[in-house]
């Protein structure tokens, strides 16, 4: 097999936004998201990436077929809900990355592509000397009943790439999951890596 992975920026991925709003509602399907996806949203969602002058997509392509992709964008960009953990813990925003989602399809999972979508987008957010990278992944219960047999998180993986969970950083995000009839709000906690930064004599103290 043969995989081509591409960093675009902003507006580059443009091509490619019903393709990847297909691969996310079909990868998100799966536990723990459970995510029962429409275009238009994907479509929408994926615009605030394609409107950033700062963002990432990294595409992984098998030949002409978009078969995974990862995104990331300055926390400034973001979703309120996903900057508000930051203003209430006094980090100062324009000083985190924020990174999306990755999503593979099954075929290629176990090829080492998790490892080319972060190193991608850490590359990014240090070229553009942010202090923080983060990201936020949703809380199930162990008791989930749509848990399957043999489960593993991605935890460990995220602890070897240098990330800490953040147990004060929570907060609510809501879809629609695919055994539920309306959309329900899920707690996402989030994971933060923090690297070095040129420091101006003028910048506020950030908490650790």
């Amino acid at each position: 097999m043969s995989l081509i992975v591409t960093p675009l920026r902003g507006a580059d991925a443009l091509p490619w936004l019903d393709e990847l709003a297909a691969l996310r509602i079909k990868v998100f399907r799966e536990f723990p998201y459970l995510y029962d996806g429409s275009a238009d949203y994907e479509r929408d969602y994926l615009s605030k990436y394609t409107a950033s002058g700062d963002s990432v997509i990294v595409l992984a392509q098998d030949g002409e077929r978009i078969v995974g992709c990862s995104t990331g964008l300055p926390l400034l960009d973001a979703d309120a809900a996903f900057q508000e953990p930051f203003l209430k813990a006094g980090f100062a925003l324009p000083r985190i990355f924020y990174f999306g989602e990755s999503v593979l399809d099954t075929a290629w999972r176990g090829h080492g592509i998790g490892h080319r979508f972060f190193n991608e987008r850490e590359a990014h957010a240090r070229r553009l000397d942010f202090e923080f990278t983060t990201f936020c992944a949703v809380l199930r219960p162990a008791d989930h009943p749509r848990r399957p047999a043999g489960y593993r998180s991605l935890d460990a993986f995220w602890v070897k790439r240098g990330y800490q969970p953040r147990l004060d950083l929570v907060t609510q995000f809501a879809w629609k999951d695919i055994d539920c009839r309306e959309e329900t709000s899920k707690p996402m906690g989030f994971w933060v890596r923090q690297w070095q930064h040129h420091v101006d004599q003028s910048e506020p103290t950030t908490p650790s």
